[in-house]
């Protein structure tokens, strides 16, 4: 790593370091000296601390559940979600009658829905899936059809032009263009795929680090219950950041387009 590039880094991402650098620092000295009672909020030493303690639980058993359902629920919106993007895109009909219930369908609670999973499918991972899936698949169907119809107009005509039909013109123009648009309901999906696993373990799982954390928070272990939360953010982030890779990667190889 470079001079230029160690300058670079350090601007854009020196002053997120710094803030919560001294928020942690605020933090512990609060938790320390008693202004905040442990038991409200831990410090981040004893986060640690219970994170060391019980890794092997963590990490080993919950962290696999957590990232099965996550893994699972976002495969499966992203594609039944993309596949119904390019049909709601492709057949004026089918966008007509299935956008309103798509948009119904993000106004129902997601815990309210999540004892009718349970009554489906039981206590078992699909019921926690399902949550997953309500949840993300959401942002990956309106990502791709508003994708597909901010078309570049000068190259559709002139495939249509060339004599091209719908679906050389949907592979040849539309899809390509429609790229940055879906990675960014990727990104969005993949954060929400998180949040339906924890919504789902805290409500009818046996595992997960959701339902961890709900086991913590009963017993009154405020540290733990914390642990399992950084766990949550950090299993959040990395998904987040590798979405933005593959981004990277396929706008590189498509990079006439960007």
């Amino acid at each position: 790593m470079n001079l230029t590039t160690c300058k670079r880094a350090l601007r854009q991402y020196g002053p997120f370091t710094l803030l919560a650098l001294l928020l942690l620092t605020g933090w512990e000295s609060a938790v320390q000296t008693g202004l905040v009672p442990a038991f409200i909020l831990p410090a981040p030493s004893a986060i640690i601390l219970a994170l060391a303690e019980h890794r092997r639980l963590l990490l080993g058993t919950h962290l696999i559940a957590t990232l099965q359902e996550v893994m699972l629920g976002f495969i499966l919106s992203v594609v039944c979600g993309s596949l119904l993007g390019i049909g709601m895109h492709m057949f004026r009909p089918l966008e007509k009658a299935l956008y309103p219930f798509l948009i119904i369908s993000q106004t129902i609670p997601l815990i309210a829905l999540s004892p009718i999973f349970i009554l489906w499918f039981g206590y078992t991972l699909w019921s926690k899936v399902a949550v997953v899936f309500l949840t993300a698949f959401f942002p990956v169907v309106v990502s791709t059809y508003d994708g597909l119809r901010s078309k570049g107009r000068a190259y559709h005509e002139l495939l249509l032009t060339m004599g091209a039909n719908r679906w050389q013109v949907l592979g040849k123009i539309e899809i390509p263009l429609a790229i940055p648009s879906f990675f960014s309901g990727l990104r969005l999906s993949v954060v929400y795929c998180v949040i339906g696993a924890t919504i789902g373990e805290w409500l009818g799982g046996s595992q997960g680090l959701g339902y961890f954390s709900r086991r913590m928070a009963g017993n009154l272990q405020s540290a733990e219950m914390f642990a399992a939360v950084f766990l949550l953010s950090v299993l959040g982030i990395a998904l987040f950041l590798v979405i933005r890779l593959l981004e990277q990667i396929m706008m590189k190889k498509r990079g006439f387009f960007r």
